[in-house]
Parts: structure tokens; sequence; C-alpha cells
């Protein structure tokens, strides 16, 4: 992967990292796991242009879900961690 491709990516995850709770407009999840690994990305999501894809917990009804959606102005860290 190219230098400016990680970049793009890292923006796209923005700061969602393990343990970070954040509020998407729909719902408040937090972050179990990041996968950067794009042949890893692509079989979780069965996308084949996946670059990454984040495991969540929704808060409210204790579900997981994998998202590979990117990080928007109308997300909110609501808890970061170190």
């Amino acid at each position: 992967m190219s230098e400016a491709l990680r970049r793009v990516v890292a923006d796209q995850i923005g700061p969602r990292r393990p343990g970070v709770v954040y509020d998407t407009g729909a719902g408040i999840v937090k972050v179990l796991r990041v996968v950067t690994d794009p042949s890893e990305a692509r079989r979780i999501l069965k996308r084949r242009a996946a670059q990454f894809a984040i495991e969540v917990e929704d808060l409210h009804t204790s579900a997981t879900h994998i998202t590979g959606a990117v990080w928007t102005g109308s997300d909110r860290v609501l808890k970061a961690v170190a």
C-alpha cells in the first residue's frame, strides 16, 4: 500500500481505535476492533474495494456489527482512549 493510500485510509478511519466510544448520529457505539489489512477487510465486509473494517458494539442493544463506513464530520467521539 502506498503512503498516500495509507494516509487516505487513516483519515477515513479517523479517531476510531479499540475502546473509543462515539456517536454516529444513528446510535452510540464502542469500537471493538479495527482491521487495516485490506485482504481481511474485503473478506469480512464482502466488498472488493474495502481497505479497512471496524467491529463495533451498539451500546444501546449490545449488538455487534462490522462497518466500513468512513469517519464523517457528524461523528463525535464521546470517550477517547490513550
